[in-house]
């Protein structure tokens, strides 16, 4: 049924608000094209298919991604500094290559077709990763171990793994926007929904998360690293094929160009029209009539106020959409463009605490080696499952969050959030910080072990001392980086979702680069002055001070970030006809 005739029979039948309870009216289609009908199509029902094959996907990033520095430095045979820095340039590219996979999602393919075609492209990397070990001629070595590895392995083996990467960059951005598109932000029982919607579908990437850093990286350890390969390869093909099968109940958003050419457009019509006097009233700015406008409108703000000049209307007489876009705007486009803008300071605010996530898959992974390990009858718990810990800690954040903390909230402030989203995210970097002064307190007292014993070492020291570092790391991130996905999400424009989640994971991307070069940064400094913090190994190494200056790099950037989220205006659509009903000027209200 085509949009036009649902709105003409509504309105024939003074049955509109009915009719849009039957009906999705945001865009969306289904997969014929057709308006969705909003009982049989969309919500939770599409997005367990969504976050199934999130679930597979990230039980076979984290069963390569954690074991990653094991494998660089047990058959690359990299020392310990070269491998983080690897590991974290792998990361970084990983995490940066979803702003081209976003922005070709909005643009031109469209999320399902970004999703599948990169989902294509990383099962070949993980093919040419299991093939780096079964094939004679690609394995590392004739034997099980060598002192040096063949070039030709580790020409294939790292073309797989940033196979990998490219795959991750169309993969990320289009899935979690694509299942967060299930849920219609007009409609007040959806929109509830979309919140929990971040919230379990982290549940859902936490628990394949933990199967990979304890099944797969058990099999890394004890079996062998091809046969975790074929493990991980199977389980991403089997997900990919339970997408697929979803396809029929998936509401889908066309794409509509390039969403940065507005952007530009009303940059333009700005500097253009800057001489012109700012009008004293926001009604004088054009718009759109709500009635014939393609998408949902936005409130006039009073920041950024020199951009609304390009929504000054100038000839009266020719029809707007006869006009230039690039000499005219409506108020939607730039209130779009303010919140590009605005997500700036919150992106740049969150880089020291992506740095400090970034040592939970490096250096927390390398002092489990250090550790005593077994339980039981002589089993060995493989490095990388400490890793798991970090989940269990998020799914019981998220669970509490949700179950608990939000209901309670949600009637003592009024605020369908419970909490606003930028304090969600402090919270989370409170919890970070306590996690740097935690592994810096557990990693001194290994060192002290270590003094005491040169010949066991730390070997003595059970390995579940990294258990607080780690849970409370979950914890954080269970704050942190659920917050920033439903930000970067929810807060910048709605042709621009695929690149908002991008946003959120080059945050994490940019940090492991910063990350390596603050390495890089301490490395030289420390050596000069007598003993390098990072050494060939990690008994030589000083990690405790490494860890207490990360603590005090996010605890002075904690200021800026409440500064940022204090001034922080949130994205407003309107609810009405009337840009009057526009709540102006409330900078503790999130209307969306």
């Amino acid at each position: 049924m085509e949009p036009k005739k649902v709105a003409a029979a509504a309105g024939k039948n003074g049955d509109l608000v009915d009719d849009q309870e039957k009906w999705v009216f945001d865009s969306s289609v289904d997969h014929k094209g057709r308006v969705p009908f909003r009982s049989s199509i969309g919500v939770w029902k599409a997005s367990l298919f969504i976050i199934a094959i999130e679930f597979g996907e990230r039980l076979s990033y984290f069963g390569i991604a954690t074991s990653l520095i094991l494998y660089l430095t047990k058959v690359i045979h990299q020392d310990l500094k070269t491998a983080a820095k690897s590991v974290n340039c792998w990361s970084g590219v990983t995490t940066l290559m979803p702003l081209l996979g976003g922005f070709i999602a909005d643009a031109y393919l469209g999320r399902f077709w970004t999703v599948l075609v990169s989902s294509i492209v990383y099962l070949l990397g993980l093919g040419l990763l299991t093939m780096s070990w079964f094939v004679p001629s690609l394995r590392a070595c004739h034997a099980d171990m060598c002192l040096e590895p063949r070039k030709v392995h580790e020409v294939v083996f790292f073309l797989a793994i940033y196979l990998i990467s490219i795959g991750t960059g169309g993969h990320k951005p289009s899935l979690e926007s694509f299942g967060a598109d299930q849920f219609d932000d007009d409609h007040a029982e959806e929109r509830k929904k979309k919140m929990s919607f971040f919230n379990w579908w982290n549940s859902g990437l936490c628990s394949g998360l933990l199967l990979g850093v304890t099944v797969v990286v058990y099999v890394q350890e004890h079996v062998s690293w091809g046969a975790a390969d074929v493990i991980i390869t199977i389980v991403m093909a089997v997900s990919l094929l339970i997408f697929i099968i979803g396809r029929p109940f998936y509401r889908y958003r066309v794409p509509k160009g390039s969403p940065l050419t507005p952007m530009l457009q009303v940059l333009v019509a700005a500097i253009a029209k800057r001489n012109l006097p700012h009008p004293s009233d926001p009604d004088q700015l054009f718009e759109y009539p709500k009635v014939v406008a393609k998408g949902r409108l936005l409130c006039h703000t009073k920041n950024l106020e020199f951009l609304d000049k390009a929504a000054i209307l100038e000839d009266y007489e020719t029809p707007v959409d006869q006009q230039s876009p690039w000499r005219i705007a409506n108020v939607t486009k730039v209130e779009e463009m303010k919140l590009v803008l605005n997500v700036i300071p919150v992106w740049l605010a969150s880089l020291p605490f992506g740095i400090s996530v970034a040592q939970s898959t490096t250096f927390f992974i390398k002092q489990a080696t250090t550790m005593n390990r077994e339980i039981g009858n002589g089993f060995l718990i493989p490095p990388a499952s400490v890793f798991g810990l970090t989940a269990v800690g998020m799914i019981i954040s998220v669970t509490f969050y949700e179950k608990i903390l939000v209901p309670v909230l949600r009637r003592a402030t009024g605020n369908e959030r419970g909490i606003q989203i930028l304090q969600r995210i402090g919270i989370g970097m409170l919890f970070s910080i306590a996690t740097m002064v935690v592994a810096a307190l557990v990693e001194e007292k290994r060192l002290g072990v270590v003094e005491e014993n040169p010949t066991k070492g730390s070997l003595s020291m059970s390995v579940f001392w990294l258990a607080p570092q780690s849970i409370i790391s979950g914890v954080a991130d269970g704050f942190a980086l659920v917050g920033l996905q439903e930000y970067f999400y929810d807060q910048v424009p709605d042709s621009m979702r695929s690149l908002g989640i991008a946003f959120y994971l080059s945050v994490i991307g940019a940090a492991n680069f910063l990350s390596s070069f603050l390495i890089t940064v301490v490395d030289h400094v420390t050596d000069k002055s007598g003993r390098s913090w990072f050494g060939k190994d990690m008994n030589s190494s000083r990690l405790d001070k490494f860890y207490w200056l990360l603590a005090a790099l996010v605890a002075a950037n904690l200021f800026v970030y409440v500064v940022v989220a204090r001034r922080y205006s949130y994205k407003n659509v309107q609810r009405s006809v009337a840009v009057a009903d526009c709540y102006q000027g409330d900078r503790s209200r999130s209307h969306v």
